[in-house]
């Protein structure tokens, strides 16, 4: 067992996560490879943003095919050994799995582990390919490798010899593209080194590349054109096999249900806070790693942040943020932007037209895509959103606004109708086309951003079904004693008539309990009107308790 040849890494990772409380059993993809073996169609490039399951789903191939060890214990225990799966497979192999566990050489490289104290490209390549020819030297000693030969040629000479064929698994293949040492020239050496290794090669039985990046496309885009990318926004094959469905997350949850004492997370929490991607065929899925550490910790809160430069919002949108701040304002309030989804350079972060901004955005899973438009997908994305707006003075207006919040916040608890309007007043006051207020959607993302702040105190819903129609906004708070808010917007209206809409409709439904039952909270409730005259260009703002109400109220 060598570093990237038959290394029994793969194996081992993969039985760690499958014996896990909280495991998906996503094995029938394999059955989507196994056809291909050996055909012109073997080259595989798997594109999902982090936490999505590229890694495990690597592990889960290497585990399957390679022959490091025995696995047969842990793949007929799953769905790869389903009698469906099995017929599907001997109908187009004439085999079942088991004709193709452990029966492979894997060549397995994590493109993102690097050597210690490293520098430069060099020093990164050459541990790879130092480590390949040590490899195939320790295995196939018999055949005199000279291992100043190119790996390549070594690999081609083994095939002539012996018809000795490998399966490549390529984990995180865009890794060295976030390096900080590698240059523009060092970038075209790496693309160059897998094409060299793999383009063309029939020594290569199967190629299973993962990534965040698309393939990048140079002149002709003949250097690694053998490959049929996947990727979470374009392609529908492979969909199911990255990121929870909703019937998943409702199986684990289950699971969470019957096994944790006192759960603290309700069905609809994981909904909120993780759900929100989309497939091209159409379905939601959720963030699994962020599903996972909710589940484990019985604690929701966001397990985004703290994974490297490519998950900073900033960083996409800083060189155009003239274009993008009024867009951030409609996003932020929960609204869907038009986009042109790019298939862009892998080397470049260059970023400056929205497009480019948003197609990155949505690589990286800080945006969702769906029918020609983006969004944030969740409240564990918001929370970043959030975070960026009041940290960011460059933003200009967002910045100025976000950190407006607090003192809008205590207006509103207070009634201090007067502050609150001079705040309105003053976001109004920002050159931005959204603040024409042609209609409550404008109005809304306003309101979003001057009480950013509450946030951190309050779940904050928008469009949130209450009593007997939709409510504009709901601020749920997190200690169950604290006030709660119910907000109504209204454009050429009073804030009288938002605040009768909020008792003729009982939105107030959602802060008490069942008849009989304790109440959800025990705060006051404010319902809050906020309206604008597009006339007189004013705004006038109600606070008023709701007082005496009962569910059958």
């Amino acid at each position: 067992m060598g570093l990237f040849l038959n290394s029994r890494i793969p194996f081992d990772s993969y039985k760690a996560t499958a014996s896990e409380k909280y495991f998906v059993d996503k094995s029938a993809l394999i059955a989507e490879l196994i056809p291909a073996l050996g055909t012109s169609q073997r080259f595989f490039c798997i594109t999902r943003p982090r936490r999505f399951g590229k890694s495990v789903m690597a592990n889960m191939v290497g585990a399957f095919f390679g022959k490091s060890t025995n696995a047969s214990e842990l793949f007929d225990n799953l769905k790869i050994a389903a009698p469906d799966i099995t017929q599907k497979l001997i109908k187009t192999t004439h085999k079942d799995y088991h004709e193709y566990l452990n029966q492979y050489d894997i060549i397995y490289i994590d493109f993102s582990e690097v050597p210690e104290a490293c520098t430069s490209y060099g020093t990164y390549i050459f541990r790879i390919l130092q480590g390949l020819k040590r490899d195939l030297s320790e295995t196939f000693s018999e055949h005199n490798i000279n291992t100043n030969d190119s790996v390549w040629d070594i690999l081609t000479r083994l095939y002539q010899q012996t018809s000795q064929r490998f399966l490549f698994i390529l984990d995180e293949w865009d890794a060295v593209f976030h390096m900080d040492f590698i240059t523009d020239d060092d970038r075209k050496s790496y693309l160059l080194f897998l094409k060299s290794l793999l383009k063309d090669k029939i020594y290569a039985e199967l190629v299973y590349m993962t990534g965040i990046l698309p393939i990048a496309k140079y002149s002709d885009g003949s250097e690694l054109n053998m490959f049929v990318e996947y990727n979470m926004a374009t392609s529908e094959r492979f969909s199911e096999y990255f990121g929870f469905s909703d019937s998943e997350v409702d199986k684990l949850y289950d699971i969470f249900q019957r096994t944790t004492e006192n759960p603290k997370i309700t069905r609809d929490d994981l909904r909120l806070w993780y759900d929100g991607y989309h497939t091209v065929g159409g379905e939601q899925i959720y963030n699994p790693r962020s599903i996972v550490c909710a589940l484990t910790d019985n604690q929701l809160r966001n397990y985004w942040t703290s994974s490297g430069t490519y998950d900073s919002i900033f960083g996409y949108i800083k060189n155009n943020v003239a274009d993008i701040q009024d867009d951030l304002a409609l996003l932020f309030s929960g609204e869907s932007i038009s986009a042109d989804i790019l298939e862009y350079a892998a080397t470049s972060m260059h970023l400056t037209t929205k497009d480019e901004i948003y197609s990155s955005m949505v690589v990286y899973g800080l945006l969702t895509y769906k029918d020609g438009f983006v969004s944030i997908p969740n409240r564990e994305l918001a929370d970043s959103f959030a975070a960026m707006m009041k940290r960011e003075k460059s933003l200009g207006y967002i910045y100025n606004l976000a950190n407006e919040s607090k003192k809008m916040l205590h207006a509103t608890l207070t009634g201090n109708t007067q502050v609150m309007a001079e705040i309105l007043t003053f976001a109004h006051n920002t050159e931005s086309p959204i603040f024409s207020y042609n209609s409550e959607i404008e109005l809304a993302a306003i309101v979003n951003l001057v009480y950013l702040a509450a946030r951190d105190n309050y779940r904050v819903e928008r469009e949130d079904k209450a009593g007997e129609g939709y409510v504009d906004f709901i601020f749920y708070p997190v200690i169950k004693t604290a006030d709660a808010l119910i907000l109504e917007l209204k454009v050429d209206c009073t804030p009288e008539e938002a605040i009768q809409q909020i008792k003729d409709k009982k939105y107030f439904f959602r802060f008490k309990g069942k008849l009989g039952e304790e109440p959800k909270y025990t705060g006051k409730i404010l319902a809050v009107g906020i309206a604008y005259d597009k006339k007189t260009k004013v705004h006038s703002c109600k606070v008023e308790e709701l007082k005496n109400i009962s569910p059958a109220s």
